[in-house]
Protein backbone atom coordinates (compact mmCIF):
# COMPACT_ATOMS: atom_id res chain seq x y z
CA UNK A 1 0.00 0.00 0.00
CA UNK A 2 1.41 3.38 -1.03
CA UNK A 3 1.89 5.93 1.73
CA UNK A 4 0.15 8.48 -0.52
CA UNK A 5 -3.03 6.37 -0.56
CA UNK A 6 -5.88 7.20 1.75
CA UNK A 7 -6.65 4.25 3.98
CA UNK A 8 -9.66 3.30 6.07
CA UNK A 9 -10.28 1.65 9.42
CA UNK A 10 -10.97 -1.57 7.48
CA UNK A 11 -7.33 -1.60 6.31
CA UNK A 12 -6.22 -1.43 9.94
CA UNK A 13 -8.56 -4.23 11.02
CA UNK A 14 -7.50 -6.45 8.11
CA UNK A 15 -3.88 -6.28 9.29
CA UNK A 16 -4.23 -7.16 12.99
CA UNK A 17 -2.27 -10.23 14.10
CA UNK A 18 -4.69 -11.39 16.81
CA UNK A 19 -8.14 -13.00 16.72
CA UNK A 20 -10.50 -10.12 16.09
CA UNK A 21 -13.04 -10.81 18.82
CA UNK A 22 -16.12 -8.60 19.00
CA UNK A 23 -14.92 -6.62 22.07
CA UNK A 24 -11.53 -5.89 20.52
CA UNK A 25 -12.97 -4.85 17.17
CA UNK A 26 -15.54 -2.65 18.94
CA UNK A 27 -12.75 -0.97 20.94
CA UNK A 28 -10.73 -0.14 17.79
CA UNK A 29 -13.81 1.05 15.88
CA UNK A 30 -14.89 3.13 18.89
CA UNK A 31 -11.47 4.81 19.09
CA UNK A 32 -11.57 5.50 15.35
CA UNK A 33 -15.04 7.05 15.60
CA UNK A 34 -13.88 9.43 18.36
CA UNK A 35 -10.68 10.33 16.49
CA UNK A 36 -12.48 10.86 13.17
CA UNK A 37 -15.05 13.19 14.77
CA UNK A 38 -12.41 15.07 16.80
CA UNK A 39 -10.12 15.67 13.78
CA UNK A 40 -13.00 16.54 11.42
CA UNK A 41 -12.05 19.48 9.18
CA UNK A 42 -8.33 19.26 10.03
CA UNK A 43 -5.82 18.76 7.21
CA UNK A 44 -2.26 17.45 7.06
CA UNK A 45 0.62 19.77 6.05
CA UNK A 46 0.13 18.66 2.44
CA UNK A 47 -3.19 20.52 2.51
CA UNK A 48 -4.94 17.72 0.62
CA UNK A 49 -5.22 14.83 3.11
CA UNK A 50 -7.66 14.77 6.01
CA UNK A 51 -5.74 14.68 9.32
CA UNK A 52 -7.37 11.36 10.28
CA UNK A 53 -5.06 9.73 7.71
CA UNK A 54 -2.11 10.23 10.07
CA UNK A 55 -3.50 8.31 13.08
CA UNK A 56 -4.86 5.69 10.68
CA UNK A 57 -1.39 5.11 9.20
CA UNK A 58 0.14 4.97 12.70
CA UNK A 59 -2.52 2.43 13.75
CA UNK A 60 -1.89 0.38 10.59
CA UNK A 61 1.83 0.15 11.46
CA UNK A 62 0.97 -0.93 15.02
CA UNK A 63 -1.42 -3.58 13.66
CA UNK A 64 1.19 -4.88 11.21
CA UNK A 65 3.86 -5.31 13.87
CA UNK A 66 1.49 -7.32 16.03
CA UNK A 67 0.34 -5.00 18.79
CA UNK A 68 -2.92 -5.46 20.68
CA UNK A 69 -6.30 -3.74 20.43
CA UNK A 70 -5.62 -1.27 23.27
CA UNK A 71 -2.35 -0.08 21.71
CA UNK A 72 -3.98 0.26 18.27
CA UNK A 73 -6.83 2.24 19.87
CA UNK A 74 -4.28 4.51 21.61
CA UNK A 75 -2.51 4.91 18.25
CA UNK A 76 -5.75 6.13 16.67
CA UNK A 77 -6.29 8.58 19.53
CA UNK A 78 -2.68 9.72 20.03
CA UNK A 79 -3.16 13.27 18.69
CA UNK A 80 -6.68 13.85 20.01
CA UNK A 81 -5.94 15.65 23.35
CA UNK A 82 -3.16 17.74 21.78
CA UNK A 83 -4.95 18.89 18.61
CA UNK A 84 -8.70 18.77 19.33
CA UNK A 85 -11.35 19.76 21.85
CA UNK A 86 -11.49 16.22 23.38
CA UNK A 87 -9.63 16.06 26.71
CA UNK A 88 -7.65 13.25 28.35
CA UNK A 89 -10.36 13.00 31.03
CA UNK A 90 -12.98 12.33 28.34
CA UNK A 91 -10.75 9.63 26.77
CA UNK A 92 -10.33 8.01 30.17
CA UNK A 93 -14.12 8.04 30.69
CA UNK A 94 -14.75 6.47 27.25
CA UNK A 95 -11.82 4.03 26.97
CA UNK A 96 -10.42 3.50 30.46
CA UNK A 97 -7.32 4.61 32.31
CA UNK A 98 -4.86 2.32 30.50
CA UNK A 99 -5.54 3.72 27.02
CA UNK A 100 -5.80 7.30 28.30
CA UNK A 101 -2.41 6.93 30.04
CA UNK A 102 -0.81 5.65 26.81
CA UNK A 103 -2.24 8.59 24.85
CA UNK A 104 -1.04 10.98 27.53
CA UNK A 105 2.43 9.40 27.36
CA UNK A 106 2.59 9.88 23.57
CA UNK A 107 1.43 13.50 23.97
CA UNK A 108 4.22 14.17 26.47
CA UNK A 109 6.81 12.53 24.20
CA UNK A 110 5.49 14.64 21.32
CA UNK A 111 6.43 17.79 23.22
CA UNK A 112 10.03 16.63 23.54
CA UNK A 113 12.15 18.36 20.91
CA UNK A 114 15.35 16.38 20.82
CA UNK A 115 17.16 18.67 18.41
CA UNK A 116 17.63 22.40 18.09
CA UNK A 117 17.54 22.89 21.84
CA UNK A 118 20.15 23.78 24.42
CA UNK A 119 22.35 20.86 25.45
CA UNK A 120 20.94 20.66 28.99
CA UNK A 121 17.35 20.64 27.68
CA UNK A 122 18.29 18.04 25.06
CA UNK A 123 19.75 15.77 27.74
CA UNK A 124 16.76 16.18 30.02
CA UNK A 125 14.45 15.35 27.09
CA UNK A 126 16.43 12.21 26.25
CA UNK A 127 16.13 11.26 29.90
CA UNK A 128 12.32 11.59 29.66
CA UNK A 129 12.28 9.48 26.50
CA UNK A 130 14.05 6.57 28.19
CA UNK A 131 12.00 6.85 31.38
CA UNK A 132 8.90 6.57 29.18
CA UNK A 133 10.35 3.39 27.69
CA UNK A 134 10.90 1.94 31.13
CA UNK A 135 7.39 2.75 32.38
CA UNK A 136 5.40 1.53 29.35
CA UNK A 137 7.18 0.39 26.20
CA UNK A 138 3.92 0.63 24.20
CA UNK A 139 4.08 4.44 24.41
CA UNK A 140 7.40 4.39 22.57
CA UNK A 141 6.09 1.89 20.00
CA UNK A 142 3.20 4.27 19.23
CA UNK A 143 5.73 7.11 18.97
CA UNK A 144 7.79 5.07 16.48
CA UNK A 145 4.68 4.43 14.34
CA UNK A 146 3.84 8.15 14.56
CA UNK A 147 7.40 9.12 13.56
CA UNK A 148 7.41 6.65 10.65
CA UNK A 149 4.36 8.24 9.00
CA UNK A 150 5.71 11.74 9.68
CA UNK A 151 8.96 10.75 7.93
CA UNK A 152 7.02 9.27 5.01
CA UNK A 153 5.28 12.63 4.53
CA UNK A 154 8.26 14.87 5.37
CA UNK A 155 8.37 16.37 1.86
CA UNK A 156 5.59 18.81 2.79
CA UNK A 157 7.69 20.58 5.46
CA UNK A 158 10.25 23.39 4.92
CA UNK A 159 13.88 22.21 4.27
CA UNK A 160 15.23 23.29 7.68
CA UNK A 161 12.48 21.31 9.47
CA UNK A 162 13.09 18.32 7.20
CA UNK A 163 16.77 18.29 8.18
CA UNK A 164 16.09 18.70 11.92
CA UNK A 165 13.47 15.93 12.03
CA UNK A 166 15.56 13.58 9.85
CA UNK A 167 18.63 14.11 12.07
CA UNK A 168 16.60 13.51 15.22
CA UNK A 169 15.16 10.36 13.63
CA UNK A 170 18.57 8.99 12.64
CA UNK A 171 20.22 9.81 15.99
CA UNK A 172 17.45 8.79 18.38
CA UNK A 173 14.55 6.86 16.82
CA UNK A 174 16.60 4.56 14.56
CA UNK A 175 18.75 3.33 17.52
CA UNK A 176 15.59 2.86 19.61
CA UNK A 177 13.95 0.76 16.86
CA UNK A 178 17.19 -1.20 16.50
CA UNK A 179 17.55 -1.81 20.26
CA UNK A 180 13.92 -2.99 20.39
CA UNK A 181 14.70 -5.33 17.47
CA UNK A 182 12.05 -3.86 15.14
CA UNK A 183 13.96 -4.32 11.87
CA UNK A 184 11.01 -3.36 9.69
CA UNK A 185 10.64 0.12 11.23
CA UNK A 186 14.39 0.61 11.77
CA UNK A 187 15.36 0.22 8.09
CA UNK A 188 12.48 2.35 6.85
CA UNK A 189 13.31 5.19 9.25
CA UNK A 190 16.99 4.86 8.34
CA UNK A 191 16.41 5.08 4.58
CA UNK A 192 13.96 7.99 4.91
CA UNK A 193 16.38 9.92 7.14
CA UNK A 194 19.31 9.21 4.80
CA UNK A 195 17.34 10.70 1.91
CA UNK A 196 16.93 14.06 3.69
CA UNK A 197 20.37 14.14 5.33
CA UNK A 198 22.51 13.20 2.33
CA UNK A 199 20.45 13.29 -0.87
CA UNK A 200 23.54 13.06 -3.12
CA UNK A 201 24.77 9.75 -1.71
CA UNK A 202 21.21 8.46 -1.28
CA UNK A 203 20.57 9.05 -5.00
CA UNK A 204 23.93 7.55 -6.00
CA UNK A 205 23.32 4.39 -3.94
CA UNK A 206 19.76 4.01 -5.16
CA UNK A 207 20.97 4.29 -8.79
CA UNK A 208 23.55 1.54 -8.21
CA UNK A 209 20.78 -0.75 -6.94
CA UNK A 210 18.29 0.20 -9.67
CA UNK A 211 20.87 -0.29 -12.46
CA UNK A 212 21.20 -3.96 -11.57
CA UNK A 213 17.69 -4.62 -10.27
CA UNK A 214 16.05 -6.08 -13.42
CA UNK A 215 18.84 -8.56 -14.12
CA UNK A 216 19.19 -9.49 -10.46
CA UNK A 217 15.45 -10.02 -10.01
CA UNK A 218 15.41 -12.61 -12.80
CA UNK A 219 18.39 -14.32 -11.20
CA UNK A 220 16.78 -14.36 -7.74
CA UNK A 221 13.46 -15.68 -9.10
CA UNK A 222 15.33 -18.54 -10.79
CA UNK A 223 17.29 -19.33 -7.60
CA UNK A 224 14.11 -19.31 -5.47
CA UNK A 225 12.55 -21.95 -7.74
CA UNK A 226 15.74 -24.07 -7.70
CA UNK A 227 16.18 -23.93 -3.93
CA UNK A 228 12.54 -24.62 -3.15
CA UNK A 229 12.58 -27.64 -5.45
CA UNK A 230 15.76 -28.99 -3.81
CA UNK A 231 14.52 -28.43 -0.24
CA UNK A 232 11.11 -30.01 -0.97
CA UNK A 233 12.86 -33.02 -2.52
CA UNK A 234 14.87 -33.42 0.71
CA UNK A 235 11.68 -33.34 2.82
CA UNK A 236 11.89 -29.75 4.17
CA UNK A 237 8.54 -28.02 4.64
CA UNK A 238 9.32 -24.54 3.28
CA UNK A 239 6.81 -22.08 4.77
CA UNK A 240 8.11 -19.24 2.60
CA UNK A 241 11.06 -18.46 0.36
CA UNK A 242 11.66 -15.11 -1.31
CA UNK A 243 14.29 -12.72 -2.62
CA UNK A 244 15.42 -9.59 -0.82
CA UNK A 245 17.67 -6.67 -1.72
CA UNK A 246 19.80 -4.60 0.65
CA UNK A 247 18.31 -1.37 1.98
CA UNK A 248 19.78 1.90 0.70
CA UNK A 249 21.40 3.18 3.90
CA UNK A 250 22.93 -0.15 4.96
CA UNK A 251 24.22 -0.66 1.41
CA UNK A 252 25.82 2.80 1.44
CA UNK A 253 27.55 2.02 4.75
CA UNK A 254 29.04 -1.12 3.17
CA UNK A 255 29.97 0.68 -0.05
CA UNK A 256 31.92 3.27 1.96
CA UNK A 257 34.03 0.46 3.43
CA UNK A 258 34.70 -0.93 -0.07
CA UNK A 259 35.59 2.25 -2.03
CA UNK A 260 32.02 2.45 -3.42
CA UNK A 261 32.68 -0.74 -5.46
CA UNK A 262 29.38 -2.62 -5.63
CA UNK A 263 31.15 -5.76 -6.91
CA UNK A 264 32.70 -6.19 -3.46
CA UNK A 265 29.29 -6.39 -1.74
CA UNK A 266 28.43 -10.07 -1.29
CA UNK A 267 25.01 -9.64 0.28
CA UNK A 268 23.54 -7.11 -2.17
CA UNK A 269 20.97 -9.71 -3.13
CA UNK A 270 19.76 -12.55 -1.01
CA UNK A 271 17.17 -15.21 -0.37
CA UNK A 272 15.30 -15.73 2.86
CA UNK A 273 14.01 -19.20 3.72
CA UNK A 274 11.34 -19.62 6.43
CA UNK A 275 10.93 -23.09 7.95
CA UNK A 276 8.74 -24.43 10.81
CA UNK A 277 11.24 -25.62 13.43
CA UNK A 278 14.71 -24.71 14.72
CA UNK A 279 16.13 -28.11 13.64
CA UNK A 280 14.91 -27.42 10.09
CA UNK A 281 17.19 -24.36 9.96
CA UNK A 282 20.33 -26.49 10.29
CA UNK A 283 18.96 -29.20 7.95
CA UNK A 284 18.26 -26.48 5.38
CA UNK A 285 21.78 -25.06 5.78
CA UNK A 286 23.25 -28.52 5.04
CA UNK A 287 21.11 -28.92 1.92
CA UNK A 288 21.98 -25.43 0.63
CA UNK A 289 25.71 -26.14 1.12
CA UNK A 290 25.39 -29.52 -0.59
CA UNK A 291 23.97 -27.85 -3.69
CA UNK A 292 26.06 -24.64 -3.67
CA UNK A 293 29.59 -24.11 -2.36
CA UNK A 294 29.69 -21.78 0.68
CA UNK A 295 32.11 -18.86 0.89
CA UNK A 296 34.53 -19.68 3.73
CA UNK A 297 34.23 -17.36 6.72
CA UNK A 298 30.83 -16.02 5.67
CA UNK A 299 28.61 -18.36 7.73
CA UNK A 300 27.03 -16.54 10.67
CA UNK A 301 24.98 -18.50 13.20
CA UNK A 302 22.85 -15.92 14.99
CA UNK A 303 20.61 -18.71 16.30
CA UNK A 304 23.15 -20.16 18.73
CA UNK A 305 24.55 -16.66 19.35
CA UNK A 306 21.74 -14.10 18.83
CA UNK A 307 22.45 -10.41 18.32
CA UNK A 308 22.01 -8.24 21.45
CA UNK A 309 18.57 -7.05 20.25
CA UNK A 310 17.40 -10.68 20.08
CA UNK A 311 17.80 -11.20 16.30
CA UNK A 312 18.11 -14.88 15.33
CA UNK A 313 18.88 -16.34 11.91
CA UNK A 314 21.53 -18.29 10.01
CA UNK A 315 23.33 -16.33 7.27
CA UNK A 316 25.52 -18.00 4.68
CA UNK A 317 27.05 -16.62 1.48
CA UNK A 318 27.19 -19.10 -1.42
CA UNK A 319 28.68 -19.23 -4.92
CA UNK A 320 25.50 -19.26 -7.00
CA UNK A 321 25.19 -20.10 -10.71
CA UNK A 322 27.13 -17.77 -13.07
CA UNK A 323 29.65 -17.13 -10.29
CA UNK A 324 27.39 -14.66 -8.46
CA UNK A 325 27.70 -14.41 -4.67
CA UNK A 326 24.39 -14.73 -2.90
CA UNK A 327 23.44 -14.47 0.78
CA UNK A 328 20.93 -17.00 2.09
CA UNK A 329 19.14 -16.33 5.39
CA UNK A 330 17.45 -19.25 7.16
CA UNK A 331 15.07 -18.86 10.11
CA UNK A 332 11.79 -20.04 11.64
CA UNK A 333 8.53 -18.09 11.37
CA UNK A 334 8.88 -16.97 14.99
CA UNK A 335 12.45 -15.77 14.37
CA UNK A 336 11.28 -13.91 11.26
CA UNK A 337 8.47 -12.19 13.18
CA UNK A 338 10.94 -11.19 15.91
CA UNK A 339 13.44 -9.90 13.32
CA UNK A 340 10.80 -7.75 11.65
CA UNK A 341 8.69 -6.72 14.65
CA UNK A 342 11.16 -7.10 17.56
CA UNK A 343 9.71 -6.66 21.00
CA UNK A 344 6.26 -6.10 19.48
CA UNK A 345 6.20 -9.73 18.29
CA UNK A 346 5.73 -10.81 21.92
CA UNK A 347 2.16 -9.56 21.78
CA UNK A 348 1.54 -11.89 18.80
CA UNK A 349 2.88 -14.89 20.68
CA UNK A 350 1.25 -13.94 23.99
CA UNK A 351 -2.11 -14.06 22.20
CA UNK A 352 -1.30 -17.62 21.20
CA UNK A 353 -0.09 -18.56 24.71
CA UNK A 354 -2.50 -16.77 27.01
CA UNK A 355 -1.79 -19.07 29.93
CA UNK A 356 1.89 -18.11 29.99
CA UNK A 357 2.71 -17.01 33.54
CA UNK A 358 4.97 -14.20 34.70
CA UNK A 359 4.45 -12.46 31.36
CA UNK A 360 3.82 -9.02 32.80
CA UNK A 361 5.96 -6.14 33.97
CA UNK A 362 5.05 -4.45 37.24
CA UNK A 363 3.05 -2.00 35.14
CA UNK A 364 1.08 -5.02 33.80
CA UNK A 365 2.08 -4.54 30.16
CA UNK A 366 2.66 -7.84 28.40
CA UNK A 367 6.39 -7.95 27.73
CA UNK A 368 8.64 -10.55 29.39
CA UNK A 369 11.00 -9.08 32.00
CA UNK A 370 14.11 -10.38 30.21
CA UNK A 371 13.19 -8.41 27.08
CA UNK A 372 13.42 -5.10 28.93
CA UNK A 373 16.29 -5.79 31.31
CA UNK A 374 18.38 -3.11 29.60
CA UNK A 375 15.54 -0.55 29.86
CA UNK A 376 15.12 -1.22 33.57
CA UNK A 377 18.90 -1.04 34.08
CA UNK A 378 18.82 2.32 32.30
CA UNK A 379 16.11 3.57 34.66
CA UNK A 380 18.01 2.43 37.77
CA UNK A 381 21.21 4.01 36.47
CA UNK A 382 19.42 7.32 35.80
CA UNK A 383 18.06 7.34 39.34
CA UNK A 384 21.58 6.84 40.72
CA UNK A 385 23.09 9.50 38.46
CA UNK A 386 20.62 12.17 39.43
CA UNK A 387 21.21 15.19 37.22
CA UNK A 388 24.81 14.65 36.11
CA UNK A 389 24.23 15.51 32.43
CA UNK A 390 27.76 14.89 31.13
CA UNK A 391 27.85 11.42 32.67
CA UNK A 392 24.31 10.71 31.51
CA UNK A 393 25.16 11.55 27.89
CA UNK A 394 28.42 9.61 27.93
CA UNK A 395 26.71 6.58 29.44
CA UNK A 396 23.84 6.81 26.98
CA UNK A 397 26.21 6.86 24.01
CA UNK A 398 28.01 3.76 25.27
CA UNK A 399 25.21 1.69 26.83
CA UNK A 400 22.48 2.42 24.33
CA UNK A 401 23.72 3.80 21.02
CA UNK A 402 27.01 1.92 20.65
CA UNK A 403 27.25 -1.47 18.93
CA UNK A 404 26.97 -4.39 21.30
CA UNK A 405 28.89 -7.64 21.65
CA UNK A 406 28.39 -10.91 23.48
CA UNK A 407 30.74 -12.58 25.92
CA UNK A 408 30.26 -15.90 27.71
CA UNK A 409 30.70 -16.97 31.30
CA UNK A 410 32.58 -20.30 31.76
CA UNK A 411 29.14 -21.93 32.28
CA UNK A 412 27.93 -20.66 28.90
CA UNK A 413 25.68 -17.79 30.08
CA UNK A 414 25.62 -14.85 27.68
CA UNK A 415 26.52 -11.34 28.86
CA UNK A 416 25.48 -8.45 26.58
CA UNK A 417 28.04 -5.59 26.59
CA UNK A 418 28.87 -2.51 24.53
CA UNK A 419 31.94 -2.62 22.28
CA UNK A 420 35.26 -2.00 24.08
CA UNK A 421 33.87 -3.28 27.39
CA UNK A 422 36.42 -4.72 29.83
CA UNK A 423 36.50 -7.72 32.22
CA UNK A 424 35.49 -5.35 35.05
CA UNK A 425 32.36 -4.32 33.07
CA UNK A 426 31.70 -8.03 32.52
CA UNK A 427 32.17 -8.80 36.24
CA UNK A 428 29.64 -6.18 37.36
CA UNK A 429 27.12 -7.41 34.79
CA UNK A 430 27.43 -10.90 36.28
CA UNK A 431 26.92 -9.61 39.86
CA UNK A 432 27.91 -6.61 41.95
CA UNK A 433 29.94 -8.75 44.37
CA UNK A 434 31.83 -10.43 41.51
CA UNK A 435 32.87 -6.96 40.35
CA UNK A 436 33.78 -5.75 43.84
CA UNK A 437 35.95 -8.80 44.53
CA UNK A 438 37.61 -9.11 41.09
CA UNK A 439 41.40 -9.54 41.13
CA UNK A 440 42.12 -10.79 37.61
CA UNK A 441 40.58 -12.18 34.43
CA UNK A 442 41.01 -14.80 31.71
CA UNK A 443 39.79 -14.55 28.12
CA UNK A 444 39.45 -17.93 26.36
CA UNK A 445 41.58 -19.48 29.10
CA UNK A 446 44.47 -16.98 28.90
CA UNK A 447 45.24 -14.33 31.52
CA UNK A 448 44.39 -10.79 30.38
CA UNK A 449 44.63 -7.38 32.01
CA UNK A 450 41.57 -5.88 33.69
CA UNK A 451 41.41 -3.18 30.97
CA UNK A 452 41.45 -5.79 28.16
CA UNK A 453 38.90 -4.96 25.42
CA UNK A 454 36.60 -7.97 25.23
CA UNK A 455 36.08 -9.39 21.73
CA UNK A 456 32.74 -10.75 20.55
CA UNK A 457 32.26 -14.38 21.59
CA UNK A 458 35.12 -14.56 24.12
CA UNK A 459 34.70 -16.71 27.23
CA UNK A 460 35.56 -14.50 30.21
CA UNK A 461 36.47 -15.91 33.61
CA UNK A 462 36.73 -13.49 36.54
CA UNK A 463 39.19 -14.34 39.31
CA UNK A 464 37.97 -13.11 42.70
CA UNK A 465 39.21 -12.72 46.28
CA UNK A 466 37.19 -14.09 49.18
CA UNK A 467 39.10 -12.08 51.77
CA UNK A 468 38.54 -8.51 50.71
CA UNK A 469 36.89 -6.22 48.17
CA UNK A 470 39.09 -4.62 45.54
CA UNK A 471 37.36 -1.79 43.62
CA UNK A 472 39.98 0.78 42.71
CA UNK A 473 39.57 4.43 41.72
CA UNK A 474 41.80 3.56 38.71
CA UNK A 475 39.09 1.26 37.35
CA UNK A 476 36.98 4.35 36.59
CA UNK A 477 39.58 5.34 33.96
CA UNK A 478 38.87 2.31 31.75
CA UNK A 479 35.45 0.79 32.52
CA UNK A 480 32.86 1.52 29.83
CA UNK A 481 29.41 0.75 31.20
CA UNK A 482 27.34 2.97 33.46
CA UNK A 483 26.51 -0.07 35.62
CA UNK A 484 30.20 -0.70 36.41
CA UNK A 485 30.89 3.01 37.00
CA UNK A 486 27.96 3.43 39.37
CA UNK A 487 28.83 0.25 41.35
CA UNK A 488 32.50 1.28 41.72
CA UNK A 489 31.53 4.81 42.83
CA UNK A 490 28.97 3.43 45.25
CA UNK A 491 31.66 1.28 46.94
CA UNK A 492 34.27 4.07 47.00
CA UNK A 493 31.80 6.56 48.52
CA UNK A 494 30.77 4.02 51.16
CA UNK A 495 34.44 3.53 52.10
CA UNK A 496 35.08 7.30 52.09
CA UNK A 497 37.50 6.97 49.15
CA UNK A 498 35.58 9.22 46.75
Amino acid sequence: MSIEENITIEDVLKNVKFDLEFKKEALIRGAYAVAEKAHLGQKRKSGKDDYIQHPLHAALTLAKIGLGSKTIAAGLLHDVPEDTYVTSKELEYKFGKEIATMVDGVTKLGKIKLRGSKEDVYLENLRKMFLAMASDIRVVLIKLADRLHNMETLEYLPPEKQHRIALETMEVFVPIANRLGIGEIKVRLEDLSFKYLDLENYTLTEKLVTAQYGQRKKYIDKMVIELKKELTKEGINVLNIFGRTKHVHSLYQKLKRHDMDIKKIYDLIGIRIIVPELANCYETLGIVHKKYRPLVGRIKDYISLPKPNGYQSIHTTIFGPEGIFLEVQIRTKKMDDEAEFGIASHWIYSEKKRKLKNFFLKSKHAVPDKELVWVNQLREWQNELGKDDAEFMEGLKIDFFKNHIFAFTPLGDIIDLPEDATPIDFAYHVHGEVGNRATGAKANGKMVTLDHKIQNGEVIEILTSRDHKNPSRDWLKFVRTSLAKSQIKKYLKKEGLL
